[in-house]
């Protein structure tokens, strides 16, 4: 049986550590790869993390928004203080902090804050504290909300999101002769970012290729900048496949 991918190329564009678990869910159901990453991530010096980190120590609730708030953020942290609730934000933030050897972690059934704030763990939490380990400049919703719920909520800001610098001419041309079937988006940041790297002449082509993203947010964005045919999946790596995998038997 022929697989669902079969003979498509998926254009991924997460940092090549975020990369590798997608573009082997990809080629699992027989689809190619095509790496671009268009986001890339910096930590924040330790020693501008002094005060942050001593709110960690002292929190009720520890919440990480995303595998790499899970990567930087344990790498900063060392070890999270006993008897706190560890909550994550989607099954990969979860996984990435197995690794650190943090179970019992509490996650939602969606991925992203509206989920989070709706588990019951997070309803009354008048007089907790709560540290959450981000990006710089993450979105305000959750710490605002909790905060609107009588917490004393601190943020952990430990890495930067960064645009990189990369020869986009290797893809262009790979993209002119019909070699990009679609394209993935994890942020409206990435996208941004790459519609950067493509230039000019790189937009009729985003214009014209599929773009799955696992968030509508996401895929407003891509709307706006052009992208007719955009659609927003579920959430993680397997919510994408599984939108490309729709598409594409779909459309055959």
């Amino acid at each position: 049986m022929t697989q669902p991918l079969a003979g498509r190329t998926i254009l991924v564009t997460r940092a090549p550590r975020q990369a590798a678990a997608l573009g082997a869910a990809i080629r699992a159901v027989g689809g190619s790869v095509f790496e671009f990453p268009a986001l890339a991530f910096e930590a924040v010096p330790a020693q501008l993390l002094q005060a942050s980190l001593a709110h960690v120590a002292a929190a009720d609730f520890v919440i990480f928004v995303s595998p790499n708030a899970a990567e930087f953020g344990m790498a900063a942290v060392g070890t999270l203080p006993a008897g706190c609730s560890v909550l994550a934000v989607g099954p990969g933030t979860a996984r990435a902090l197995a690794t650190h050897g943090i179970g019992a972690v509490i996650t939602p059934d969606g991925q992203d804050s509206e989920a989070l704030l709706a588990l019951p763990q997070l309803q009354n939490v008048d007089g907790q504290r709560v540290a959450i380990v981000r990006g710089v400049g993450g979105r305000a919703l959750l710490g605002d909300t909790l905060a609107a719920r009588g917490a004393d909520v601190h943020y952990v800001e430990c890495y930067r999101r960064l645009a990189p610098s990369a020869d986009a001419a290797p893809l262009l041309a790979r993209w002119r002769a019909g070699g990009i079937d679609a394209v993935t988006v994890a942020s409206v940041e990435t996208l941004r970012n790459l519609a950067a790297l493509l230039g000019e002449a790189g937009t009729p082509l985003l214009a014209r290729t599929p773009l799955f993203a696992p968030h509508e947010k996401i895929a407003a964005a891509a709307r706006s900048f052009g992208i007719a045919q955009t659609t927003a999946t579920p959430g993680g790596d397997a919510g994408l496949v599984a939108g490309l995998v729709n598409w594409f038997r779909n459309t055959a």
